[in-house]
């Protein structure tokens, strides 16, 4: 824990000399949110669920960009990883008298702290556009529950791509991943508005559960099924992202 706790001082620092890490979490979100609620708001409101024709488009809207602001967090822990590996940070780690586990959870501790005061950022944003949540504080402590779970496991699997990545643009598959998969969900629209193969693939795709249930929470709608397989998914990640990461870091530097 002493270990963990040095880590997570060292990462935070880096990110307060480094403000444009948080700067960039936000950012491209913010323009999506923009963008859709200014331009498209008008022609993908027909495309909603009766439940939610009544409202505003972004309110349909912010669940997805949430998701997106924890994704584009997740890459910058990604190139922050690299980045310590390229530059043989990680390396020197290896021969110090500390426990192995601490580098890599001060990196996932400090992403997840970061990546939850962008997505409540956002949401500020949001509110300002006319954004208007309904759900009780309970449900508003489940979202923050959710958000939480989704950036610790994208964050692991953020740190094994760092890892894996001989260089920064090693990172990029997996930067395409968490920024293009969202247009394939429920983020934007309801799938139900799609081509039938296109709206197999966002109905099965582990983003659209979580998005439901981010929005009904967030609405005060019926989230169903949404919850435990939006759950399962971000443990499911999770561990495999821990498990990734901890076997990359224990391997020869030299292979």
């Amino acid at each position: 824990m002493s270990d963990a706790v040095t880590m997570v001082r060292r990462n935070t620092k880096h990110t307060l000399r480094n403000p444009s890490a948080v700067i960039m979490t936000i950012g491209m979100p913010v323009v999506l949110l923009l963008l859709f609620v200014g331009v498209f708001g008008g022609a993908l409101n027909t495309g909603l669920p009766a439940i939610r024709r009544d409202g505003d488009y972004i309110d349909y809207l912010v669940a997805g960009i949430l998701l997106m602001t924890v994704g584009y967090g997740s890459t910058t822990t990604a190139l922050a990883v690299n980045r310590d590996m390229t530059e043989g940070v990680i390396n020197r780690f290896r021969t110090m008298a500390i426990s192995r586990a601490s580098v890599l959870t001060g990196h996932v501790v400090v992403s997840t702290v970061r990546t939850l005061i962008s997505a409540f950022l956002v949401i500020g944003v949001a509110m300002l556009l006319g954004f208007r949540p309904t759900g009780d504080p309970v449900r508003w402590l489940a979202v923050i529950g959710m958000l939480a779970l989704l950036a610790l496991a994208l964050s692991w699997l953020a740190v094994a791509v760092g890892l894996l990545a001989r260089t920064a643009e090693g990172t990029s598959p997996f930067v395409l991943i968490v920024q293009v998969l969202p247009f394939l969900s429920s983020a934007f629209v309801a799938p139900d508005a799609m081509s039938a193969p296109v709206r197999w693939f966002a109905t099965h795709e582990p983003f659209t559960p979580i998005i439901d249930t981010l929005r009904g929470l967030l609405l005060d709608t019926p989230v169903e099924d949404s919850g435990v397989l939006a759950v399962a998914w971000c443990v499911g990640l999770g561990l495999v992202g821990y498990l990734w990461a901890r076997a990359l870091f224990r391997r020869d530097p030299s292979r």
